[in-house]
């Protein structure tokens, strides 16, 4: 390893640590990591801080923007009875309806999106607390749902990116897209058996920031909001033309994602959202967490980390070990380097060809792995140095413990589950 590795390496390590121990303000660990890669020299000043322009960031801070003025509406306050109401029944069976709501409504808005996630837990964050369905145990659940689609039909991203890796080695396999989906449905099934087996270890705590300590509320509705109907109306429809910007955005590119900002705009000059208001919301320490791990995640993979660890891996294995093994193991490599240098779809370039070279020397048929692959660098989530598992630690109020104690688990089964699933549709 390089000296600039080791030192991306150990500042990622010290940034890790800081989240996690709660220390200091939630959101500053990545921003002392940003300005420890300047001053160590393994990055300027433009490269530390570029998750402050990335396109994503935007978006997420956007919608943070557009869900402040949506909790102003009557179709928050719909919501919220509705789903107090399920709450206050308590019980598994609305702890499981909720989780599969959500895994529901991922299935249309596809795995990984941005706008999904923000909007649903932004959504759930809003729950009071009940003893008979704590919010603390829907946040980690549901907030996690999002990236699970109950009916995988959406997944063309991830699809194309198999076929594209298996043409760049030279392999011209028709893969049935059937058959990839439903190794998609095997981790959302790994995803709910996690669910099911910690219902009754999930935390029991408020989420609220108001509360100073956990009061039980029965049978109370919440109050209409007293906003006029013209400016509820022009709060749903700049939400409605954000998300078709953000469904839009693989088609036009940057500009999907300025129309939420549109949207943003047009929420300010209605008087949905004061100016404040709109500062306080774009400028939250979830976006602070998700914009600076960007530039610390930017270091470890400019720094050739990735291909390293890969290509070690890949000799350590051999040709002699058991396909199981094999792709187990690149699975739980890739969505690892995914999560630290928040480079998904580069981490896949470079460990899928290492395992079709190694599936090689084994003379059996990459597909399984490459599709195992390809998906598990969307599932990493144990660390909260992304957007989703940074949402789900912050809203949630957990402690590392609790947070851990979910994600470890649901890591490893959803592996398991993924690499099973992979070997049953594309036997070798």
């Amino acid at each position: 390893m390089t000296s600039e590795m080791i030192i991306a390496l150990a500042i990622t390590v010290v940034m890790i640590v800081l989240i996690m121990i709660e220390k200091i303000p939630f959101g500053a660990a990545p921003l002392f990591a940003c300005l420890l890669l300047v001053i160590f020299g393994v990055s300027d000043i433009k490269g530390a801080f570029a998750g402050f322009s990335n396109s994503t960031i935007i978006m997420l801070a956007e919608f943070m923007a557009i869900i402040a003025a949506l909790q102003k509406t009557n179709f928050i306050t719909t919501f919220k009875n509705a789903m107090f109401s399920m709450a206050d029944k308590g019980g598994f069976k609305s702890y499981l309806f909720i989780i599969l709501i959500v895994m529901l409504g991922c299935s249309l808005f596809g795995t990984g999106s941005t706008a999904y996630y923000v909007l649903t837990i932004g959504l759930l964050s809003t729950l009071p607390y009940t003893k008979k369905l704590p919010p603390s145990k829907v946040i980690m659940t549901a907030g996690f749902a999002t990236n699970h689609p109950l009916i995988p039909f959406n997944t063309a991203l991830q699809y194309g990116i198999v076929i594209a890796v298996l043409n760049s080695v030279g392999h011209s396999l028709d893969v049935s897209v059937f058959k990839f989906a439903i190794v998609n449905l095997f981790l959302s099934v790994g995803f709910l058996v996690n669910c099911i087996i910690q219902y009754k270890f999930l935390p029991d705590h408020s989420i609220s920031d108001t509360e100073n300590e956990v009061k039980e509320i029965k049978n109370e509705e919440f109050e209409q909001p007293k906003m006029p109907k013209w400016k509820e109306n022009i709060t749903y429809g700049s939400f409605i033309f954000a998300v078709i910007g953000m469904l839009l955005q693989s088609k036009i590119g940057d500009a999907g994602y300025a129309l939420a900002g549109i949207s943003v705009a047009v929420i300010l000059m209605a008087g949905v959202l004061s100016f404040k208001e709109i500062r306080d919301a774009i400028s939250s320490p979830i976006i602070l967490l998700s914009a600076g791990v960007i530039g610390v995640a930017d270091a470890l993979g400019s720094t050739g980390l990735t291909k390293l660890v890969g290509t070690s891996v890949a000799d350590l294995l051999g040709t002699h070990v058991n396909p199981f093994i094999m792709i187990f193991i690149f699975c739980i490599l890739t969505s690892l380097l995914a999560t630290l240098t928040g480079s998904t779809i580069g981490t896949v370039y470079i460990i899928a060809p290492l395992a079709i070279a190694i599936c090689n020397g084994l003379n059996i048929d990459p597909t399984a792995a490459v599709c195992a692959i390809v998906i598990s660098g969307w599932c990493g989530h144990f660390l909260p140095i992304d957007g989703l598992p940074a949402m789900v630690l912050g809203y949630g109020k957990y402690t590392a413990l609790e947070f851990w104690k979910f994600t470890i688990p649901q890591y490893f089964i959803r592996l398991l589950f993924l690499t099973a699933g992979s070997l049953l549709m594309f036997p070798v």
